[in-house]
């Protein structure tokens, strides 16, 4: 019944009288007197319901609507009261209410919606919005006001809200091709050119304002639709469709036929009271005895002992998710006239109006859940675009990374909301089945791309591809989405599109690989740190403080050796050392105390220089009574009073004590932080690897899933499952992981089915896997038990291998017991030789025990619990190159003596490692023997081989013109192996031996590399990129490691050449660390200044070679950059190198300070018109073009 009040205010709104309304002179106060009860009615909602049942917009507002338009504010009145009336009952009511009685307000609100869209199918409705609109969006914006801006809005809420309600499956019975509802309103809007308003809000660029209601409004129009069916609309029949379509009519007619079949048979002759009774053998029934089958026998098949039973009540969190509407196709009118319209809105607004609405989206311009029409427009449009004439430069707007990258976030925040918002999980697993479409159309359309003809596109989709394979991301997408896929929150229709994606992306990674050959992907890695929480501890309180007299004593020489070396040196600076703590609470005056004792601390560290420095700068801050020495100190009275401080027992505070006693210090040895940082590496791409992470019980699970519907999905989808579990059985020799009891009795219904001539790949596949299955029952006769189960790759192991063989292998994992026994020996072994020096004490444990089962980490751990040892880093493996090595006084003696010895012999390095009393390296001993000056270079150390001669040399075939200066193969070896054993063992890695590589001994070593090869074209690449790394780590303040990347041929060349090795691990480059890594890399120790120093000596060396290939046109007409700047040069014969060399070697060589100069065009032209002025006769140097690698980079950049 209506209100009394509401009531009286429809009445005073008019009235119509045949096809002309008459309104009241209150009518604009009634509508909104109207307008105010809906603002304050209650929950039920009970004023729109009394306006839905009166009719009030069909028998008022609309005649209002469409006769009194001249009538602007009652215009404008009746416009806002429609937007009210006509909002979706969802928004109304906030979600689907489960309680009864609101549940039943909520579905008569739904009705008189609908209704409401049934009324606004006219032409004459939308001719009126439209010509509003026009006239609306014709006013310039600055006669543009601001109840314009809000009626333009207003409108395009209400056609949103129209075309936004629900069909009626219960009045809406309609077949294809019918015109529903729906369709009446979309010809209603288009005869009226609505339509085309919207291109143009669409595609104009001062409307940008309302392009997210644009957006809205099309997906809405779009709703039904079927993008690859609109395509085609009122195109003929290809024969693929009719094929399909005569396939899919033979089936229905072999099942007819198997029906009428087993309806003949069942008919018996023979009356139905004898039929006779038979005993089912093997089956009990409720006593002990077998169950009695009262039927003919025809009808056997069909029995279950559950007929008869009430169906079992299914809670409502484990009910399947509902499938979505399904498509339908409309009118041919409808949809000739929407397939225009795609067409426009690809040509004209598609790329300028997703911009604009992804630029509100990531600025958070929009609502909430609004990045679903973007999801759908994207997949809609680029999907029509691919069906119908493809053209890339329609939808290049989102044919891009960033793009899936955009989809991918999505598609990881949908499912962590779905598992968070519990409530709302079914709605955000549609947004997540929303976010998968759009996936699969983009990847749908870049393999399009590959099918062009035009070389450009398909570069671009090499380019995406290459992107999208290379992040780990994308391809560890598909397997999360298996992994946590939920049939009670996802629909069937979810899974296909997820298995369908799937197989699109494996096919085009396996395409791309084998196109390849090898491809490098990222991979990360996440790694454990573990953080001690422990408290700070000086050298001293860690125990470097000795703990005999006599200890200090032996340290002491060694320790002023080197305070002699480190006064020498002029560049001991006092600028950078502090000996006093600023921010501590003590008074500066108070602290002498303290900067003794971190004088003793750097003492006993071995940090000689440290603490020469402190001792200096404490003389300037603490100048009173000589405490720290007098300035007229000589170096053997600072050496002296250095080693008083030394010897000296100085005080020093005392750690505070822990409370807790035993218990907190055993917490105190475990306390520990783990801390997981990702590690991005880099590695070459395995598919059969990849393939096998799909090898797991919830991937097949969900195949076999999808596959249970086999008759009702389509041959592709049928063959995307087909195709993935070929892929786990055959190509990764897993047959056993579909040895399943419910994927068996499918292949039973499929074999069993009328129709399975239908289905040749099924039919072939099932008996592949039965053939297996019984094969492996020959030698397992358990594998009948496992069919109950779902195995992983572990089990499948088992089952074909033999059980118990991954038993024997966790066997040896579990750490094995210590018997009283072990205990003993360990203990013994432990004291017996944890004072030997040179030698690790857990090495030599490990050799001597009885039993060989027990690792590293458990003698270590099993130190610590007998107390032994205080913790488990004291037993940390000391990597090479960090433990600083002193050279005795006698050791630099024995060593001159034995270099002295044997340096007339062939292998000087091998005799000294062989005779010296303290074994070290190679690359130790190299580096002494250059400090001491015994050697100018390394190369003197090299092993001398016996050459032939010449005439032996050409009886045995080879070249007479080889330099006889050339370096043997094994030196080459040996040379390698001495740099390698260098930059692993150097404590200070690539920067010191940049540092101690001078411009003139580098320059030196460059011209030898330089005679052998041209290397000019590299040697200016190396150059330009370490003054580009100079210059970025002085402008970022920061430095990491740069790869050098070689993008032309000839720069990959020498970058493989053993020469340009050298001198790369000279310039302190290193090489690739791992597998991981496939370029040479400058490290980050090396400072700007060392790199511009590496550089020059670079142009230097180069010149010089100029200078000795030429040396008749003298210093003044050599052209180091023209020579720099060819990419190829002609190879010099090696006679002619010696030669030169030897000239060379008479001429002064050129400054150090030359610098490598870059010439312009204009430069290199006129260097090029000199030479031929000069030299007309002399041929043009020939240039080989070489092809160039095209460097794959993000289209973001």
């Amino acid at each position: 019944m209506m209100n009394c009040e509401l009531l009286a205010t429809c009445s005073a709104l008019g009235y119509l009288e045949g096809d002309i309304y008459h309104k009241e002179p209150d009518c604009l106060e009634s509508v909104k007197d109207l307008i105010r009860y809906l603002k304050y009615e209650d929950e039920t909602h009970d004023v729109r319901q009394q306006l839905g049942a009166a009719q009030i917009l069909q028998g008022d507002l609309l005649p209002i609507l469409i006769q009194h338009r001249q009538d602007k504010p009652l215009f404008d009145a009746v416009i806002r009261l429609m937007v009210n009336l006509t909002q979706p009952a969802l928004l109304c009511f906030g979600k689907v209410p489960e309680d009864p009685s609101f549940r039943h307000h909520f579905l008569q609100v739904l009705s008189y919606l609908q209704a409401y869209k049934e009324a606004f199918a006219n032409e004459k409705v939308f001719g009126v919005l439209s010509e509003t609109l026009y006239e609306l969006l014709q006013l310039g914006w600055e006669e543009r006001q601001e109840e314009d801006n809000l009626l333009i809005e207003r409108i395009l809420l209400l056609v949103r809200n129209i075309l936004h309600v629900p069909a009626d499956p219960d009045q809406e019975k309609n077949v294809d091709d019918e015109a529903s509802v729906h369709d009446q309103l979309l010809w209603a809007l288009h005869l009226s050119g609505f339509d085309d308003l919207m291109l143009f809000l669409a595609s104009s660029a001062s409307e940008q304002q309302w392009s997210l209601h644009v957006l809205e409004i099309v997906s809405l129009m779009f709703r039904d639709q079927n993008p690859e069916q609109l395509a085609v609309a009122g195109q003929a029949r290809s024969a693929r469709e009719q094929g399909a379509d005569v396939a899919e009519l033979e089936i229905l007619r072999q099942r007819e036929m198997a029906e009428k079949k087993n309806r003949a048979l069942q008919r018996s002759s023979r009356h139905s009271r004898f039929g006779g009774s038979y005993v089912i053998q093997g089956l009990k029934s409720i006593g002990d005895r077998d169950v009695v089958f009262h039927k003919s026998l025809h009808n056997f098949q069909t029995y279950s002992p559950d007929v008869g039973k009430d169906t079992r009540y299914v809670p409502r969190r484990r009910q399947l998710a509902q499938e979505p509407a399904l498509q339908r196709r409309s009118a041919l009118n409808v949809r000739l006239f929407l397939r225009d319209f795609c067409s426009e809105f690809l040509e004209n607004c598609y790329n300028r109006l997703m911009g604009l609405v992804k630029d509100h989206l990531l600025r958070e311009k929009a609502q909430q859940h609004d990045e679903t029409y973007y999801l759908w427009a994207l997949a809609f449009f680029m999907t029509f675009n691919r069906a119908s004439n493809f053209r890339p430069s329609l939808v290049s707007e989102t044919l891009s990374v960033r793009t899936f990258h955009f989809i991918e976030q999505n598609l990881t925040n949908y499912y962590e909301m779905m598992l968070t918002d519990r409530k709302e999980a079914v709605s955000w697993g549609r947004r997540m089945h929303l976010a998968l479409k759009a996936y699969q159309e983009l990847l749908a359309t870049v393999n399009k791309m590959d099918t062009s003809e035009d070389e450009a596109v398909r570069e671009s989709s090499r380019i995406i591809k290459n992107n999208v394979f290379y992040i780990m991301e994308y391809r560890e997408l598909f397997l999360t989405l298996f992994r946590k896929f939920d049939e009670t929150r996802q629909p069937r229709s979810y899974l296909r599109d997820l298995v369908e994606t799937t197989h699109l992306f494996l096919k085009m990674l396996e395409r791309f690989c084998r196109s390849r050959g090898n491809l490098i992907v990222q991979n990360k890695r996440r790694r454990r740190k573990k953080k001690k929480k422990a408290h700070t501890q000086s050298p001293a309180a860690a125990g470097h403080v000795p703990h005999r007299p006599e200890d200090a004593e032996d340290m002491w020489p060694s320790l002023a050796e080197q305070l002699k070396h480190c006064a020498q040196n002029s560049e001991l600076t006092l600028e950078s050392v502090v000996p006093f703590d600023a921010a501590s609470e003590v008074p500066v005056e108070e602290q002498r105390t303290e900067a003794m004792v971190r004088i003793q601390d750097s003492l006993l560290s071995g940090q000689a220089t440290e603490a020469l420095a402190l001792l200096r700068s404490a003389r300037e801050v603490w100048p009173e009574g000589d405490i720290f020495g007098s300035p007229d100190f000589s170096l053997d009275e600072e050496i002296e009073l250095l080693r008083q401080i030394f010897s000296a027992p100085l005080p020093r505070q005392q750690e505070p004590e822990e409370q807790g006693g035993e218990e907190e210090e055993e917490e105190e040895e475990e306390e520990e932080e783990e801390l997981q940082t990702v590690q991005v590496l880099e590695k070459e791409f395995n598919f059969l690897d990849y393939l096998r992470r799909f090898a797991c019980s919830a991937v097949v699970k969900a195949y076999v899933l999808l596959l249970q519907n086999y008759q009702k999905n389509t041959p592709h989808t049928n063959h995307c499952v087909v195709k993935m579990l070929h892929r786990l059985a055959h190509d990764l020799k897993m047959e056993a992981l579909l040895f399943q009891i419910s994927l068996f009795s499918l292949f039973n219904r499929i074999f069993s089915d009328p129709a399975s001539g239908a289905y040749k790949e099924l039919v072939t596949f099932a008996r592949y896997v039965l053939a297996k299955f019984f094969a492996l029952t020959e030698v397992n006769r358990k594998a009948f038990v496992e069919l109950l189960f779902w195995k992983n790759t572990a089990v499948v192991r088992e089952m074909t291998e033999g059980y118990g063989s991954l038993d024997a292998e966790s066997t040896n994992r579990k750490p094995s017991k210590w018997s009283p026994e072990e205990e003993k020996q360990l203990q013994e072994l432990y004291l017996a030789y944890k004072d030997i020096e040179g030698e690790d004490v857990i090495d030599a444990i490990l050799t001597r025990l009885t039993t060989t089962t027990h690792s590293r980490k458990q003698v270590i751990q099993k130190l610590v619990q007998l107390g032994l040892a205080d913790s488990v880093k004291d037993f940390q493996r000391q990597r090479k190159g960090t433990r600083l090595v002193l050279w005795t006084e006698e050791q630099e003696l024995e060593l001159q003596r034995l270099f002295e010895e044997f340096q007339g012999s062939d292998d000087v390095l091998g005799h000294i490692m062989k005779n010296i009393t303290a074994k070290r390296s190679r690359a130790r001993i190299v580096e002494k023997l250059l400090s001491l000056g015994l050697v100018a270079e390394r190369r003197e150390l090299y092993k001398k081989r016996r050459r032939k001669p010449a005439t032996a040399s050409l009886m045995d075939g080879k070249d007479p013109l080889k330099d006889p200066d050339q370096e043997d193969p094994e030196e080459e070896e040996e040379e390698d192996q001495l740099l390698e054993e260098d930059s692993e063992e150097d404590e200070e890695g690539p920067e010191a031996e940049a540092a101690q590589d001078t411009p003139g001994h580098l320059a030196q070593s460059l011209r030898q590399i330089l005679q052998e090869e041209d290397f000019s074209a590299p040697i200016q690449w190396l150059q330009n990129c370490l003054i580009r790394i100079a210059d970025d780590r002085e402008e970022d303040g920061c430095s990491q490691a740069v790869p050098l990347v070689p993008l032309t041929e000839e720069n990959e060349d020498a970058m493989e050449n053993r020469d340009f090795q050298k001198l790369l691990r000279k310039l302190g480059i290193r090489p690739p660390a791992s597998e991981q890594e496939s370029f040479w890399r400058v490290p980050a120790k090396l400072s700007p200044a060392l790199l511009r120093r590496a550089a020059a000596s670079l142009g230097q060396a180069e010149s010089e070679r100029q200078s000795t290939d030429c040396p008749e046109q003298g210093p003044r007409k050599e052209k180091p950059a023209q020579a720099l700047g060819s990419p190829v040069i002609a190879k010099k014969r090696k006679v002619a190198l010696g030669m030169a060399e030897g000239k060379a070697d008479e001429e002064p060589s050129s400054s150090g300070s030359q610098k490598l100069q870059l010439l312009d065009s204009d430069g290199e032209q006129k260097d090029e018109n000199e030479n031929k002025d000069t030299d007309p006769d002399s041929p043009e140097p020939l240039r080989i073009h070489k092809k160039r690698r095209f460097l794959i980079e993000d289209e973001d950049d």
